[in-house]
């Protein structure tokens, strides 16, 4: 804290002024905006946020089906999906908002339907949107040169090219026709990877043991493994070995599948024809696998027999042991493998049993759940048991690519035989062949009072049309609104419990009592500037809670017309609109957040409530009984702060600029704007670039100018901000960009924040193209940093006025005539103190009624001597009205931003 100490002898040396019996003006009458704190009966809001579980809920319309096993989306479409009836139809659902059911192609005259024989894959080329190639797995009844009984074929159909709701019967190529002499274990699931090649999953060819010794062969028949094909005969690949099963020509091998070449297998010469089309083997019955598209991992349910059940990653060339192993254990009466044998254990294997949350008889191989809805399923991989002897459990589980990390139950329903992704929004469905319906995971509340469902039941607003509050909710406004797509804002507040009080401090954190809650309505202009064009769109709270989050927030999207609005999904959802922009038009997606995604901003570093603090609310407001009054001093009057924390000086708080308020600095708009927007996770600390927004810490402390980067974008000349480069200030460059991945600070909706781009612009290359350190300061006047002539404290020209206070002013600390100082001078009955304001420096007038070495001085309560960051050099006039002492001294204090 350095002051113009000079000034006070300046003071002396004009003379002492003595002002007696004034009537002063000290404003105590004025009235205020909050006489008293009322309490709010009616909000409904959860103390904490409930316990959510997951269940389910019939989806499609409820609609029937016969046999359902399998959901098939193609690819790039959203409002479409398959269900494969396991008779022989393909059924069409479109328009999935309000689904239409329509029989796609109906195989059911060549599909021989029996006990696990049926329909039983289908996939879609992955240029099906130009090509109109689709595949299907299915039993069938035919004569073939192996025998005339039961087989397993692999096929390709078209649709219709004037019909893409109609799959064409007779156009298909039959590729493989495999003689299968039992009944069960048929598998048949089909996927391309996003290698373009198809996998097809293969059961041992059914009854118990293997008896057929098919899963340790590679030089047999197409049974027990996975099976990786090239459908489009790519150059360079291969065709496939000779059997009687494969029509020449359909399809060709990739040229790295594992087994092409091989001479051996498990330690024991080959003597037949390799069958190069296997991919992965040692799979008993693999009834429904998936990737993971987010990881590209292969993720398969093997049916177990009399032991185990398991979950496999399936890896190129693996043998995953059957008939060796069940699960991780060895196969119950299994002969010795031999010495070659090496399987690749399952990531989880469970009993089979009657009862129990981690039992089962059948496994059905499920999906990764990558949506946003569910943030707690997000990752996991979502599978169940068809439980047709056993409770029917559905279970997810978390892989981190060594270990499973996670096994939990998410519900018991018998009778899940696949899962299935919807394409629209990203949730996970799955068939019941016992009910014939599809079904979808959703959440459920398992302890806690529910979340009201609509804006109207939270009990915050008397009158939804004129958004008037109940009683103890009271509307409050800030001086720098955070960045949210040009949305227009309105706030309450109520701290429902009338005994809690707020902590109050003029800088850090306030604390907050539980059961707080934040009310904040955004609304966005359709046409710019057009009032009337205005349209709601979403009410946020925020509720302080005493779990270990310590908040939760949730969201109402507004219908159109505004009469109620509707809570948000947990992953939230988007909304596009046409904004009128001048003479433009453009296409604004709005997000509206869900519960998950509230916590990202407002985070616990940040206190959860970003806004609610002293230099966001020292403000005045109009409040509804017409006062306008400094809201600071509004809630003191009214008891929302506690005893042992009062206000004082309430003009010597700090408060934030507005981004085009140009009274003040360009940088210390920028530093509000980064205050506002950026200050809940950027405090100095932890791993969000290491640099502090927090606007009542120095600029020199906060590593922002030459402040270096956990991420440098690739460039080692990047800092948090370069003075002068535009090309090198990250912070520029985050908060243009619109990549998600890269785009600071998180925004609602689309569109760049084109003034505090501009802004921050200009202050680099205008107010930072000169700018200098005090370090820089100190070489440039005494070619050294810790010589006793260029310390901070030291006075070289012995004009009073120390080296950073010099540095502060822009004068000269080697030349006495240089100097910067106050004066006093008499407005009528008031003492004015008078100064040189600089630009981007801090000024603080205080007084004392004697001088002495424990001297008192004191803040000059006035709205002149309000923090203030002038944008230019200008005088300032300071008036103190109290002057009724005999005798008054005054210095100035000034202080870097």
């Amino acid at each position: 804290m350095l002051y113009a100490m000079k000034a006070v002898f300046r003071v002396c040396f004009w003379g002492l002024l003595v002002f007696n019996s004034l009537t002063i003006s000290t404003g105590v009458g004025q009235p205020f905006g909050l006489s008293n704190r009322v309490a709010n009966t009616t909000l409904r809001m959860p103390a904490t946020l409930p316990v959510l579980g997951y269940s389910w809920t019939n989806t499609l319309g409820g609609l029937a089906f016969t046999a359902p096993v399998a959901i098939v989306s193609a690819p790039e479409e959203t409002n479409r999906l398959f269900i494969i009836e396991q008779i022989g139809r393909i059924v069409v659902i479109t328009n999935l908002a309000s689904p239409t059911r329509t029989v796609f192609m109906d195989l059911a005259s060549r599909v021989h339907f029996e006990n696990e024989e049926g329909l039983l894959g289908l996939a879609f080329h992955p240029n099906y949107a130009s090509n109109r190639f689709f595949y299907v797995f299915y039993s069938v009844w035919t004569n073939s040169t192996l025998s005339s009984t039961r087989h397993n074929r692999l096929s390709r159909f078209e649709t219709s090219p004037g019909n893409p709701n109609q799959g064409m019967a007779n156009s298909e190529v039959v590729m493989i026709t495999q003689r299968d002499e039992a009944g069960n274990h048929n598998a048949g699931d089909l996927h391309f990877g996003s290698d373009g090649y198809l996998y097809i999953s293969l059961g041992d060819e059914g009854d118990a043991n293997d008896t057929r010794l098919n899963s340790q062969r590679i030089d047999k028949d197409f049974f027990s493994g996975i099976i990786r094909i090239d459908v489009d005969n790519r150059p360079g690949n291969l065709p496939p070995t000779s059997h009687p099963a494969i029509n020449p020509g359909t399809y060709s091998v990739p040229a790295n599948n594992p087994f092409i070449g091989a001479t051996t297998f498990n330690g024991i010469p080959l003597t037949g024809n390799v069958r190069t089309e296997f991919w992965a083997v040692g799979l008993r019955n693999p009834w429904r696998f998936s990737f993971d598209p987010a990881t590209g991992l292969l993720y398969c349910g093997d049916v177990g027999q009399g032991a185990r059940e398991e979950v496999d990653v399936i890896t190129r060339g693996g043998n995953y042991g059957w008939n060796y192993r069940e699960g991780t254990i060895a196969r119950p009466g299994s002969p010795a493998p031999p010495p070659g044998f090496s399987a690749i254990n399952p990531i989880l294997d469970y009993s089979r049993g009657a009862t129990g949350t981690n039992v089962g008889n059948s496994i059905s191989g499920g999906v990764v759940y990558n949506g946003s809805r569910f943030p707690g399923l997000n990752g996991a991989y979502v599978f169940g048991d068809y439980g047709s002897q056993s409770p029917g459990n559905i279970w997810a589980l978390r892989y981190d690519g060594t270990n499973v990390t996670a096994w939990w139950q998410l519900f018991v329903d018998p009778g899940v035989a696949a899962f299935g992704i919807d394409p629209s929004n990203g949730d996970v469905l799955y068939t019941d062949v016992n009910e014939g319906r599809i079904k979808r995971i959703i959440n459920a509340v398992t302890s806690g009072a529910p979340i009201p469902p609509t804006l109207a039941d939270t009990g915050a607003f008397t009158n939804l049309a004129t958004l008037t509050p109940h009683a103890g909710i009271v509307p409050y406004n800030v001086n720098a609104p955070q960045w949210a797509g040009n949305a227009i804002m309105t706030r309450w507040f109520s701290i429902t419990n009338p005994a809690t009080r707020i902590t109050f401090r003029p800088t850090n954190f306030w604390t907050l009592p539980s059961a707080t809650v934040w009310i904040q309505q955004l609304d966005l202009e359709l046409t710019n500037g057009v009032p009337a064009s205005r349209r709601r769109l979403e009410t946020r709270f925020l509720v302080r809670d005493t779990t270990s989050t310590g908040a939760y927030g949730v969201t109402y999207r507004w219908s159109d017309p505004p009469t109620n609005a509707v809570l948000v999904d947990d992953g939230g959802m988007d909304e596009t609109f046409l904004i009128h922009d001048g003479g433009t038009v453009r296409t604004q997606v709005w997000h509206y957040p869900g519960r998950s995604e509230c916590l990202v901003c407002h985070s616990q570093p940040g206190n959860r409530a970003l806004a609610f603090n002293t230099p966001q609310l020292n403000r005045d407001f109009l409040y509804p009984n017409g006062v306008i009054d400094n809201q600071i001093r509004s809630l003191s009057n009214a008891s929302y702060f506690a005893v042992s924390s009062p206000v004082s000086n309430l003009h010597s708080l700090p408060l934030l600029a507005r981004l085009t308020n140009e009274s003040f600095s360009a940088e210390y708009r920028v530093r509000s704007y980064l205050m506002a927007n950026c200050y809940g996770c950027h405090q100095g600390v932890g791993g969000f670039g290491m640099f502090d927004t927090r606007i009542y810490r120095p600029l020199s402390t906060l590593r922002i100018i030459e402040g270096t980067l956990n991420n440098n974008l690739g460039d080692t000349n990047n800092r948090v901000v370069k003075p002068g480069s535009l090309a090198n200030s990250a912070l520029l460059t985050r908060l243009s960009s619109l990549d998600p991945g890269l785009r600071m600070p998180p925004a609602v909706g689309t569109g760049l924040d084109t003034q505090a781009i501009a802004l921050v612009s200009y202050w680099i290359t205008n107010e930072l193209a000169n700018y200098q350190s005090f370090a820089d300061w100190q070489i440039q006047y005494f070619a050294t940093t810790n010589s006793p002539d260029a310390l901070a404290t030291a006075d070289p020209d012995m004009d009073r006025g120390s080296n950073f206070q010099e540095y502060l002013t822009g004068t000269n600390p080697t030349n006495a005539l240089e100097a910067w100082g106050i004066g006093i001078e008499r407005a009528g009955d008031v003492a004015e103190i008078v100064f040189p304001r600089i630009a981007n420096r801090g000024f603080e007038a205080q007084c004392a009624a004697m001088l002495s070495s424990n001297t008192a001085w004191r803040f000059l309560d006035v709205p002149q001597n309000r923090p203030f960051f002038s944008a230019t050099n200008t005088e300032t006039r300071i008036p103190n009205p109290d002057t009724n002492a005999a005798t008054k001294f005054y210095r100035v204090r000034v202080y870097e931003p």
